[in-house]
């Protein structure tokens, strides 16, 4: 993910200035733990969010439902991570179901949300009716994206227009979205996902990456050919399994994953949504990845990471004998090179052979806070 600060999420809210780097929120933006209580807090504050769906959309909404009881029970503050229509008792203010249907129906969708915001506020950005406060509007598709690619329609019915509707209403975050994976029709659904992740990272858009969050199991295992209800399979066709059914059987409910509803799937690729939602979320309120706020745990008087900068290996040690936990590295686009979820180790050292020069970040858990560093590689 590139980076993001609090002062140019003021502006996008308060002036309405076009971002200067795309935020791409994907399979590696699952990490929940790694998002600070202020930056849930900030988001709860700031955001006032309008979402339109169907079935496929409702997985992230409703994985966000049972987040609450899951995080509840695992000594989070008591409902940090409620949400409601209005916002009320300081929930995450979501309209759920704010416009009707999915951009795979063209041109009801945009109709909807004119009509939703109203006429656009020459001065803010935003709309001008009853829902002037929205400042985030996020659509899902249904089964749809395939076909606009076949039909050359991605850009004319849901690109073109979304750009359009950025314009116009100027002070709201517009997040882009790909469709639901489709493995019976496997070649055209990748490519018209890839057509939207290569327009969002060329025009600095907002992108939750819907399809990418579904290819991949929470130990960032890559499944090629997967489809939207987890089944994979091979090459041919053959299945193989289901990793969302596989992971819940061999890890334990209520500590590594939560009962939610999961339209066409399974809770786990519902649980998945649910975070990076918030991740999203946290993120259009300022909170920037990269960064790691103030810790209890001094990074330089507890942790040894040597060499930096580096080249071929990276070695990460406790000074104080506090179990590292949950390494990750991630390159500027917020994607995870390197994950090692090992638990309670002393030492880590990664091999970076593979790895092109630049700069990454390197984040881990030490008694129970999320630490990262920024990581040069030449």
């Amino acid at each position: 993910m590139k980076k993001l600060t609090s002062t140019l999420i003021f502006f996008w809210f308060s002036m309405g200035i076009v971002v200067s780097q795309p935020l791409i929120v994907n399979h590696s933006s699952t990490q929940i733990s790694e998002i600070p209580q202020s930056a849930i807090d900030a988001a709860k504050s700031a955001l006032h969010i309008a979402y339109g769906h169907t079935s496929h959309g409702s997985q992230l909404t409703e994985g966000m439902d049972g987040l609450v009881g899951f995080m509840n029970a695992n000594g989070y503050p008591v409902d940090l991570y409620a949400w409601s229509n209005g916002g009320s008792g300081g929930t995450l203010d979501l309209h759920d179901y704010a416009m009707d249907g999915d951009v795979g129906y063209y041109p009801e969708w945009v109709n909807n949300t004119r009509n939703y915001l109203g006429i656009p506020n020459a001065i803010n950005g935003r709309g001008s009716g009853p829902n002037a406060d929205v400042n985030v509007i996020i659509w899902s598709w249904c089964g749809q994206v395939e076909e606009k690619f076949v039909s050359g329609t991605l850009f004319s019915e849901y690109l073109n227009p979304m750009a359009e509707l950025e314009s116009d209403y100027f002070g709201i975050k517009f997040v882009y979205m790909t469709g639901h994976l489709d493995h019976w029709d496997d070649a055209n659904n990748k490519a018209a996902n890839q057509a939207i992740r290569d327009y969002c990272q060329a025009n600095n858009k907002v992108l939750y990456d819907f399809a990418d969050i579904e290819s991949y199991d929470p130990d960032d295992t890559y499944f090629q050919y997967s489809s939207d209800d987890c089944s994979y399979y091979n090459s041919s066709g053959t299945l193989l399994g289901n990793w969302a059914t596989e992971w819940q059987d061999t890890h334990t409910e209520g500590v590594d994953w939560y009962q939610c509803g999961a339209a066409h799937t399974y809770p786990l690729n519902s649980n998945q949504k649910a975070y990076a939602a918030w991740w999203l979320w946290a993120a259009l309120a300022g909170w920037d990845q990269n960064l790691s706020s103030t810790p209890s745990v001094n990074l330089q008087e507890n942790i040894s990471i040597f060499p930096n900068p580096c080249k071929d290996w990276l070695s990460i040690k406790s000074l104080t004998g506090k179990p590292i936990q949950s390494v990750n590295l991630k390159n500027p686009l917020g994607q995870t090179v390197i994950c090692d979820r090992r638990k309670s180790v002393l030492a880590v050292e990664l091999s970076l052979k593979e790895l092109p020069e630049g700069i990454y970040f390197l984040s881990f858990m030490i008694e129970n806070q999320t630490l990262t560093q920024k990581i040069i590689l030449k």
